[in-house]
């Protein structure tokens, strides 16, 4: 096999970490292939063995995560997360200040044990119903919401990748993994900061945007969507007549949405004692003489179509109009930064045969696009989507590439069921106190609480399977050989060697602070896990050349880990509550620079009181 010279092995290395900033720092590849190209790379070159460049993938901080994953969807299926957004409703009336503490609080609590990006999905329809209900402006409590999310990595072990990979670079070089709790007192330190910064002076650098007349109340109808996404369709009721073309031909034959751009939402067939109500009917589905078809379209076309078919108009009767608001929903869906329909358009996407959902309208930048069907998709978008609630409920599972923005009046008693929640909170405290008290090994007790969640029927195998996001497990496990590399090549010999002369005989603070503002950098610019991934292996090194205990310096790279708030890409957590927030990036850097510095004094000040020298 090829197999590069010795003495280009740590310029490859380097090489290879410059190509993947770029790339990253682009945002033209995804991450995971990324990791992927690196993991080739170091196998292909000899510099990593075929076993030591694909042990990322067996690497148990990774199994870890991907279990805590299934325990996150469960906490989400049962309605524990949205029993607390209840909670705060009920609890924070229309005191702003009393709703900011309730929302960061419970935020931070729910992050701590389940993942973070997942509690702010979770969260966004929560506080815009909030806001709705108290008159009170979104963009005051969601960026909030989100820095107390990220806030939450520097509470419990578990609580972010970076952590677990800093706790496993400790155990690797023979020293004890950090505790569950370990840096907790840090992390409720910053956390009360960053609360008293933000209900406090930092409210006011949070945006004031004009709300929309219609969020003036408790949720909006569903023509309340229809205006906002300025859908140029009308929906009409129409009756297929015994002489139309369309009877016995199926609905893909028909090419009403190819002639006329009409969309068929739902057809009622009238039977004897009843009508038969069939909602988002699919390509192969057979119309019949005296069919009413429920659709959307322009009304110019509407009416052409309705003469040339052989349509005639036709009034749904209350008891069909009810059942149709009960089978056929809309909502709003924001695409997650993470989402794979990004850069594809709804067409090339295949919405309708894929979801079986229609869009019926999108925004960007709180701008509706008209004609949108070939523009291409962008995270923070979000579509309305029009179709089955069966249909719209597995879309809303599909929590990787889609965000559940706003849900209309009319589904108000589409709710998931609740019965199991005391079960999902039972196996959570048990996952706790098992890992506090450290009975058997962290990833052991995760596995079996995972493992508990689908055998009590919290959630099925294959919605646990579901839950879990393969791009950002593949994303660590290709990036763990990389730092490997580093140490096997002596790159990371070679980075703590210059770091030391660069700071001369400085004492272990500044260098402290040199890692930790360097992996904030990262940080914002990456990924958090990438940079832990790179800094910890640093952190180490230095602490073994100075002499000192690697903790302290290990604890600095995980607090500036969880430290993404300058920037609205730095983590998917902030990326969610840019749209629904009204964010820009000025935003980001006046209360994130100060977010970070707050972070870094208790850094510098209390970690060597927790963790000595």
């Amino acid at each position: 096999m090829f197999s590069l010279p010795d003495s280009l092995h740590i310029p490859f290395v380097f090489g290879l970490i410059l190509a993947a900033t770029v790339m990253m720092a682009s945002n033209r590849v995804r991450y995971d292939m990324i990791a992927l190209l690196m993991v080739l790379a170091l196998m292909l070159s000899g510099i990593l063995t075929v076993s030591e460049a694909l042990a990322g993938f067996g690497n148990s901080v990774v199994i870890l995560i991907a279990a805590l994953l299934v325990i996150g969807e469960m906490l989400d299926r049962t309605g524990v997360a949205r029993s607390v957004g209840d909670w705060i409703l009920t609890k924070g009336g229309k005191s702003e200040v009393r709703l900011l503490a309730l929302i960061m609080l419970s935020s931070a609590v729910l992050s701590a044990i389940m993942s973070s990006t997942a509690v702010v999905a979770i969260f966004i329809p929560v506080i815009l119903r909030i806001a709705m209900q108290t008159g009170l402006n979104p963009s005051k409590l969601l960026l909030p919401m989100s820095y107390a999310a990220l806030v939450s990595g520097m509470l419990t072990l578990i609580a972010t990748p970076p952590n677990l990979v800093i706790s496993g670079e400790l155990e690797a070089k023979g020293f004890a993994p950090l505790g569950f709790f370990s840096f907790a007192p840090l992390g409720l330190l910053v956390l009360v900061l960053s609360m008293l910064y933000l209900i406090g002076f930092g409210r006011r650098w949070l945006p004031d945007q004009p709300r929309n007349p219609s969020q003036q109340h408790y949720g909006r109808s569903l023509r309340d969507l229809w205006e906002d996404y300025r859908v140029n369709r009308e929906t009409t009721p129409l009756r297929v007549q015994q002489e139309s073309p369309l009877c016995q031909q199926p609905i893909g034959t028909c090419g009403l949405h190819q002639n006329y751009g009409v969309r068929i939402l739902e057809v009622v067939r009238p039977q004897r004692g009843g009508s038969d109500h069939f909602p988002g009917p699919s390509a192969d589905f057979v119309l019949h003489a005296g069919d009413i078809l429920l659709v959307a379209g322009q009304p110019d076309l509407t009416q052409r179509m309705m003469q040339a078919q052989h349509l005639s108009p036709h009034r749904l009767s209350r008891r069909d109009e009810q059942r149709s608001i009960w089978e056929l929903g809309a909502v709003s869906v924001l695409i997650h930064p993470n989402s794979k329909l990004i850069g594809h358009s709804i067409v090339e996407a295949g919405f309708r045969s894929h979801y079986g959902l229609d869009v019926m309208g999108l925004r960007r930048n709180q701008t509706a696009i008209v004609e949108f069907e070939q523009e291409k998709l962008a995270a923070s978008d979000s579509l309305l989507v029009v179709g089955p609630w069966s249909r719209i409920n597995k879309l809303q599972a599909q929590n990787h590439d889609f965000v559940l923005l706003e849900s209309p009046l009319e589904a108000r008693d589409v709710v998931p069921a609740h019965q199991r929640m005391p079960i999902a909170i039972l196996i959570t405290l048990a996952m706790v106190v098992a890992s506090l008290f450290n009975w058997i090994p962290l990833v052991a007790t995760v596995m079996i609480a995972a493992l508990a969640s689908v055998v009590t029927r919290c959630l099925s195998a294959q919605d646990a399977y579901r839950s879990i996001h393969w791009s950002s497990l593949v994303l660590l496990a290709g990036m763990l050989p990389l730092a490997d590399a580093l140490q096997k090549t002596g790159g990371t010999h070679l980075i703590v060697d210059s770091l030391l002369l660069a700071v001369g005989d400085a004492s272990p603070a500044m260098l402290l602070t040199v890692l930790f503002f360097v992996t904030v950098l990262l940080t914002n610019i990456l990924s958090n896990t990438t940079s832990a991934v790179l800094m910890a292996p640093i952190a180490l090194g230095v602490a073994e050349a100075i002499g000192v205990s690697p903790y302290p310096l290990a604890v600095a790279v995980l607090l500036a880990a969880s430290s993404a708030f300058l920037t609205p890409v730095a983590s998917p957590v902030v990326t969610l509550v840019v749209e629904p927030g009204h964010y820009r990036f000025s935003d980001f850097a006046k209360l994130g620079s100060v977010m970070v510095l707050m972070v870094y004094a208790v850094t510098l000040l209390l970690v060597p009181l927790l963790f000595p020298w």
